[in-house]
């Protein structure tokens, strides 16, 4: 296997845990009842805004599991431009959310941010969530890079050798 392609599949499979991880932490604050991240409560006055915050930290959940599915998809792309399209073009939004998440929470978590909330007052947690979500989207972005470019290259096959 090339080097690449394992490169590729590291990437993919990476992206997926990020997924994953995502999904998980929104299953726990949708028990304990809670908007945000963690390591970064939302502030209060967003609670006013959800009227069902279990539900709405759960439909974030489901978000998750489909960028997950997503993310495995890219490990072995189908040729089919129905399928192969559609999942080039969710990857490519779904790095531009996650990286804009980033962003916007190590602003917060920065104090440069204040209409997002205060800063976080479990510091570790919330460097841990960025951590995590930078990798995510590293991850993402080589493994939707590397799909886009094997769907331009053309296939060798031992009919062509």
């Amino acid at each position: 296997m090339p080097r690449s392609h394992k490169k590729h599949l590291a990437a993919a499979f990476t992206a997926c845990l990020g997924a994953l991880a995502y999904t998980v932490s929104k299953v726990h604050l949708a028990s304990e009842g809670e908007l945000g991240m963690p390591g970064f409560p939302a502030p209060a006055d967003a609670y006013a805004a959800v009227a069902n915050v279990e539900a709405a930290q759960l439909a974030n959940a489901a978000l998750g599991l489909l960028m997950a599915v997503v993310a495995l998809l890219l490990m072995r792309l189908p040729r089919t431009p129905l399928v192969r399209w559609p999942v080039l073009i969710v990857s490519w939004a779904g790095i531009a959310m996650v990286g804009a998440g980033v962003l916007g929470f190590s602003a917060r978590a920065a104090g440069l941010a204040p209409s997002l909330g205060a800063t976080p007052p479990h510091m570790v947690t919330a460097l841990a969530a960025l951590l995590v979500g930078a990798v995510w989207a590293t991850a993402w972005t080589i493994a939707t890079v590397s799909a886009t470019r094997s769907s331009r290259r053309p296939h060798t096959t031992s009919a062509n050798l």
